[in-house]
């Protein structure tokens, strides 16, 4: 009696497996590294924010555009505890203003090394110590702005259209929420110093 083969059987039904396989991937994340308008099966950062329709889509730029706005609100924020530590540490006689101290101004700092053409490292002894605590604050906040400009960054590297529309709407948003003033004077004195960086 001839022996069966079933040996084809069993390739025959692992490849039935194995194009199920692809079947079910077809609906994985699409990948994009050229600029793209592509909605369904988008995505985002991680491939459990995976975009399954148009309204999924809405709500995923909506929370973008939310992240650009916190952004900002970060730096505002982290901008406004520094001078509020200035102002208590100058209260409780621990720190002094740059008037009262009868310290040099960073750019005159720098116009001395240019004449004498040495330059010598302060870094230790200038400045006012903040307390512990508050440079945990100071830290965390630092942290927690540069995790999320990194993370807007790569939604950015979706290289989707809305998507980096949302980004930089957000930002914008932000900075016009959280940016409404300038200082003059700071701004003013600062001004050749910064068109020599730039």
């Amino acid at each position: 009696m001839p022996k069966m083969n079933h040996d084809h059987h069993m390739d025959h039904s692992a490849l039935q497996m194995d194009h199920g396989d692809h079947g079910a991937g077809a609906s994985d994340c699409a990948m994009n590294m050229l600029w793209n308008t592509q909605i369904i099966d988008t995505c985002i950062v991680f491939r459990s924010w995976h975009v399954t329709s148009s309204a999924f889509f809405l709500g995923s730029c909506l929370a973008i555009v939310a992240l650009g706005v916190f952004y900002e609100y970060l730096r505002a924020f982290s901008k406004s505890l520094d001078k509020r530590i200035a102002a208590a540490l100058v209260a409780s006689g621990k720190g002094k203003t740059r008037a009262a101290s009868g310290r040099s101004s960073p750019a005159s700092d720098e116009d001395a090394v240019l004449l004498t053409g040495r330059r010598v490292f302060k870094i230790a002894s200038t400045g006012t110590p903040v307390p512990p605590l508050l440079r945990i604050l100071r830290a965390a906040l630092y942290g927690a702005t540069v995790f999320l400009s990194f993370f807007l960054m790569l939604v950015f590297m979706t290289y989707n259209a809305y998507l980096i529309f949302a980004t930089v709407f957000g930002a914008a948003l932000g900075h016009y929420i959280f940016g409404g003033t300038i200082n003059i004077d700071a701004l003013l004195s600062e001004d050749s110093k910064s068109m020599a960086c730039h």
